[in-house]
């Protein structure tokens, strides 16, 4: 709907009542009427996602319009925490990104969609399992609807495992062989193991959970990382640091998609929609020389995945319609499958994960159909507690990390001065 133009001469008031009720979003200039339209915030691609399913919707509600508000992916969530806290500018329906939605979900900004009428509990078993317990909250609430899932995958140059003589076997025994053959690789290609050593540390955090725990925090705000499973974390980060194994690039840099291009990174940990993004725009030349294997050492765990949430502050009628929206982007099999085959949005939903497409051969993985290996590696996620403070604790595990990985500090040293910053933030 394009937005009216202005009367200066009559003013807001005559605007108001020539035109009906108009706000303005105080993070777009979108205007919306608020009886007829509904508004989404996105972040990409999500916000693409959202656009392709608008004929379904008018399909069954041609009178209610859909208005996307997007923004990059730190914008947006910013947008949302100020929207939540202050419960103003409110759209109706927002995307978040698992790693906010355990902050949000002890708030009580959101809708409890585990609460009448929505009474969503009901739906639990239609999507993998990890990813329903991730939208709930300390008390039982359920904050959000899955759509998407990244489950964890290994990535691999397999031109560059042949000409160092390394099965690729060798990368998923163990943590310990995976590093022995990354000295093999860099001494026979001259190509890096990995990106960077943050990332094995990422991997180790979340595996071996106990019940109740999350990555950094267990469910009564605890703090975890003085704890065996970072330490081991730590150490094997300095290992490959210290056998030269990582070119020490951060992930999304330049440096990093041309670490692909050129074939002087012979590995990644991620999830599996890295590869369609390795497809389509960061290194579409290397089509075929890649391979997709389970992580190192059976560890299942998942990179990101999409949520829905409704807003506590709108009004009642925009409610009803947004749960439908949300029913509509999680639950129709096909628009989910739709998003996977145009966006690489893994689906959450169980059954749009019994399709031919699952079968079908990945050229870009040298007709690998891989799509088979990560449906299986979804399966086997544990769900992870989530905490309002996971973000400020990844920051300060990754300011620790790079302590020892570049000045040399003791593990433990770095572990125990992360755990007296944390305990700090730990309930707030």
């Amino acid at each position: 709907m394009a937005a009216r133009r202005r009367d200066p001469a009559r003013g807001a008031v005559l605007q108001v009542l020539a035109g009906g009720l108009v706000f303005v979003l105080g993070w777009g200039a979108m205007v919306a009427e608020a009886r007829d339209t509904l508004v989404v915030a996105a972040f990409p691609a999500v916000d693409a996602i959202v656009q392709e399913a608008l004929p379904a919707w008018h399909a069954r509600h041609p009178d209610v319009d859909i208005k996307v508000v997007s923004r990059q992916f730190a914008d947006h969530h910013t947008a949302m925490t100020t929207a939540l806290s202050t419960a103003s500018y409110l759209p109706d329906l927002m995307a978040l990104e698992v790693g906010y939605v355990g902050r949000f979900a002890r708030g009580h900004g959101l809708e409890n969609l585990a609460a009448p009428p929505y009474a969503a509990m009901a739906l639990a078993d239609r999507f993998v399992p990890y990813a329903f317990h991730q939208g709930m909250g300390p008390e039982g609430n359920l904050a959000a609807l899955p759509s998407d899932i990244g489950p964890g995958t290994l990535l691999y140059r397999n031109d560059l495992l042949s000409k160092a003589g390394v099965a690729p076997a060798e990368l998923t025994r163990s943590w310990e062989s995976y590093i022995a053959a990354g000295t093999r690789i860099k001494a026979r290609t001259g190509s890096y193991l990995m990106a960077n050593a943050r990332d094995i540390k990422d991997i180790l955090i979340r595996t071996d959970l106990a019940a109740g725990e999350g990555l950094y925090f267990d469910r009564d705000s605890r703090v975890l990382v003085q704890s065996p499973r970072f330490e081991r974390a730590f150490e094997l980060a300095r290992q490959v640091r210290s056998g030269k194994l990582d070119a020490r690039v951060s992930s999304w840099s330049n440096d990093w998609s041309e670490g692909f291009r050129r074939g002087t990174i012979a590995t990644q940990m991620s999830g599996a929609w890295l590869a369609g993004h390795l497809a389509n725009w960061l290194a579409p030349e290397t089509r075929g020389l890649w391979r997709a294997a389970p992580l190192p050492g059976g560890a299942a765990v998942a990179f990101g995945g999409t949520f829905f949430a409704i807003p506590r502050g709108i009004s009642a009628s925009h409610k009803v319609l947004a749960w439908e929206l949300v029913q509509m982007l999680t639950l129709d099999r096909d628009l989910q499958l739709q998003a996977f085959r145009m966006h690489d949005a893994f689906p959450a939903l169980l059954a749009a994960q019994q399709d031919p497409f699952f079968d079908a051969p990945l050229p870009f993985l040298g007709g690998q159909p891989a799509r088979q290996l990560w449906r299986q590696l979804a399966l086997r996620v544990s769900a992870v507690e989530v905490h309002k403070q996971d973000a400020f604790a990844e920051e300060v595990i990754n300011t620790e990390l790079d302590k020892v990985l570049d000045q040399g500090k003791d593990i433990r040293v770095a572990l125990a001065d992360a755990a007296t910053l944390l305990q700090g933030r730990a309930r707030r």
